[in-house]
């Protein structure tokens, strides 16, 4: 997939998605660069990529979008599933409506862009969806139920859709990135901070949780790759002539999957427990 495409990107209001989209035009792709609030992507819109409203939790946003590249261009080439964030708190303390809401970012909103795209590159005989994921699709540390859980359902959505699409000339790619210097850890260590009360059997393992991911010197010590790095991975994974499945990126990021793997589970616990913090019941 060398000649020129016409790219979707979404989530490009910062970190990976903003680098990739810049990436991306600068190899000369036409590139369409989305956000929940559009003022946020002014600078690209400056520099020549185009810029649409896109929330991925609207299906009208989603869906004119959609419309509105294949109006310009026939159909999508490469859709880059890129928006989410990141809900980090203990399964007791989590409302239904955050976990509805981080699902239907990570996950719902993964699966409408795509539904949305692939009558387009049905018809064209050719296209391909990127979907990032995480490390947080292979595993699952204490305080990560419900980020986690988005990302193993994108990993499983992925490779049922890679073989349903396939016939069709259409490529389903996984980037898988490691810990990663972006402004997402920022965002999800809101959430550990938010609606903690007095007496909240959890509210100490939330400051520390939130401290650990917040410590930047840690967050580097432990693997976190600069975002120019994830994004080099995501522009192969958009362009490359033959993609692999999945991109694992960080040395991180392979060696935990690989030891979740091999590992029994008593001995991953082991190693979680060893990792992050824990509750106390004193």
């Amino acid at each position: 997939m060398t000649d020129t495409r016409t790219v979707l990107i979404t989530g490009c209001s910062s970190g990976m998605g903003r680098q990739a989209a810049l990436a991306l035009h600068r190899l000369g792709h036409r590139v369409y660069a989305t956000a929940r609030r559009p003022e946020t992507l002014a600078d690209l819109a400056a520099q020549g990529i185009e810029t649409l409203p896109l929330d991925v939790t609207d299906e009208r946003s989603m869906a004119e979008a959609v419309a509105r590249v294949e109006q310009a261009h026939g159909s999508v080439d490469v859709l880059i599933n890129n928006a989410a964030y990141g809900l980090h708190l203990p399964v007791e303390s989590a409302t239904p409506e955050e976990v509805r809401a981080q699902f239907d970012t990570n996950v719902f909103g993964v699966v409408r862009m795509a539904q949305l795209v692939l009558p387009g590159m049905r018809r064209a005989g050719r296209g391909r969806i990127v979907n990032i994921s995480s490390m947080a699709g292979r595993f699952s540390p204490p305080g990560g139920a419900f980020y986690h859980a988005s990302k193993h359902a994108v990993e499983a959505i992925s490779d049922s859709l890679r073989l349903e699409v396939a016939p069709f000339g259409v490529e389903v790619v996984v980037v898988q990135p490691g810990p990663t210097i972006t402004e997402f850890s920022s965002t999800a260590v809101g959430t550990m901070h938010g609606g903690a009360t007095t007496g909240d059997p959890y509210g100490s393992f939330r400051a520390e949780l939130a401290d650990m991911y917040a410590n930047k010197s840690f967050t580097r010590r432990n693997g976190a790759v600069p975002a120019e790095t994830a994004t080099r991975a995501i522009v192969r994974a958009a362009t490359v002539h033959r993609p692999r499945a999945r991109y694992a990126i960080g040395a991180l990021a392979r060696a935990t999957m690989i030891a979740k793997r091999l590992l029994p589970d008593a001995a991953f616990d082991a190693l979680m427990r060893r990792s992050f913090p824990l509750p106390s019941a004193g």
